[in-house]
């Protein structure tokens, strides 16, 4: 007589862990993505070696060959062929001729 009761104790916590499971699983999967922190804000008009470190997610004294492996990272997630805004290029390729001291003028082309 207990062997049946046990057997359905057993399969009923089977089934409230597993409801719980998939409550949890969904939960996990529609929570917003924790990415991290980014630079909010405009640009300013005239940029400076800080706000170049900050579109490129660098610390400002990066060394070089950093800045344009950063500079690449970047300019792959927002190239214009890819469906990136042409602006957001010349701002990204504005931070890194700032950073590696190339500065082509005091504002960008747009």
């Amino acid at each position: 007589m207990g062997t049946p009761l046990v057997a359905g104790l057993a399969v009923a916590a089977a089934a409230l862990a597993g409801r719980y499971g998939i409550q949890a699983w969904q939960a996990f999967k529609a929570r917003p993505p924790t990415l991290r922190k980014f630079y909010e804000g405009g640009f300013q008009p005239t940029m400076t070696r800080r706000e170049a470190a900050l579109i490129l997610g660098i610390r400002e004294s990066t060394p070089a060959d950093k800045v344009k492996e950063a500079h690449r990272k970047v300019m792959v997630a927002n190239h214009p062929d890819a469906g990136g805004s042409h602006y957001l290029a010349s701002k990204i390729n504005e931070a890194k001729d700032m950073m590696l001291g190339k500065t082509r003028g005091s504002e960008s082309a747009f």
